[in-house]
């Protein structure tokens, strides 16, 4: 049994973190830079995040490696790092966990590789397994307890990534943005994805949603996910709202109380692993955190209530056929 599982049967409801990239932006990183750079040259601002979110009460440290693969490291030539800065990355979210006097998972973060498959792309779906493997490798060399495949939209991608986490004998979660129009970018919707999963052989310890264009989208497209993924336990790790674009800045328009807001609908939801993505600071994880060990789970929500409660949907379904209290049960194209 994984770490992962493991806690999940001592606890109800985990708290994950919250944001890397746009927490890493208040600490001096610039655009264009590789965030996982600072695992090698500053590693003390990377341990200090961590430790912000442990403060807060996380359960679940993600670490600073979404981007640390040979496909995009290439863009900053430091290709033949991966390694390296993957267990790394690991291991700085180690050092952070030692001293919280309770359990922390530390979750190896797998990106996307940024590429098109073949034939829309040059990437092989044989290449990406093995730029999949190398990263992964490193995580658990580092210490890692899970490959946490995230933000993923393309099935052959997340096939690929799974494949290289059996083939290093690593438990692994995948989650999806699900930011267009209730599916992913490449068209996956979250029955399709559940389903899915649920046929993996090893299954998943984890499956959800990270990401996407704001919290009332993720928690909508859950309802759906959740209905589907028989007894996987679901992931919501939601951005703080909307971005908005501020001079030269990006704020998130989700205050700390939206974010206990959604962590309080995300267990209405069926979600068991509640954080934040972009956005979100070690006081929105503080909130969430309150709102996990205040609130008892009641009945899912409907749309509506979702809308009132964190907005409206900024990426709603163009068609769907209704359910109960509003629901969408299915989506026809």
């Amino acid at each position: 049994m994984s770490k992962l599982s493991q806690m999940l049967e001592k606890n109800e409801f985990l708290l994950a973190d919250g944001a890397t990239g746009t927490n890493l932006f208040d600490m001096g990183l610039t655009s264009g830079m590789a965030p996982e750079i600072w695992n090698l040259e500053l590693p003390e601002n990377i341990l200090a995040l961590h430790q912000s979110f442990v403060d807060a009460g996380s359960d679940i440290l993600v670490t600073n490696s979404f981007g640390a693969s040979s496909r995009r490291l290439h863009l900053h030539n430091l290709e033949k790092r991966v390694h390296e800065i993957n267990a790394r990355a690991a291991e700085i979210a180690i050092k952070a966990a030692k001293g919280a006097g309770r359990d922390i998972l530390i979750a190896g973060s797998v990106g996307p590789t940024g590429d098109l498959f073949a034939p829309l792309g040059e990437l092989t779906y044989e290449q990406a397994v093995e730029v999949f493997i190398e990263q992964i490798k490193g995580l658990k060399d580092g210490g890692a307890d899970v490959a946490w495949i995230e933000t993923m939209s393309a099935s052959e991608e997340i096939d690929a990534a799974i494949e290289a986490a059996i083939e290093v004998d690593f438990p692994y979660s995948v989650t999806v943005s699900f930011d267009t129009a209730g599916h992913s970018m490449m068209g996956l919707s979250p029955a399709d994805f559940a389903k899915t999963m649920t046929g993996k052989n090893p299954a998943p310890a984890a499956i959800g949603s990270n990401c996407g264009v704001g919290a009332s989208d993720l928690l909508f497209a859950l309802l759906e996910l959740t209905d589907n993924a028989q007894n996987i336990p679901v992931i919501a790790k939601a951005n703080a709202g909307i971005p908005q674009v501020k001079g030269d800045a990006v704020r998130y328009s989700g205050t700390p109380d939206l974010m206990e807001d959604y962590a309080r609908l995300a267990i209405d939801t069926g979600a068991h692993i509640i954080g934040g993505c972009c956005g979100n600071s070690p006081e929105h994880v503080a909130r969430m955190r309150r709102a996990l060990d205040n609130h008892t789970k009641r009945e899912k929500p409907t749309r509506a209530e979702l809308e009132e409660k964190l907005g409206a949907l900024v990426a709603p379904p163009s068609t769907k056929t209704a359910g109960e209290g509003g629901r969408r049960r299915r989506r026809t194209t």
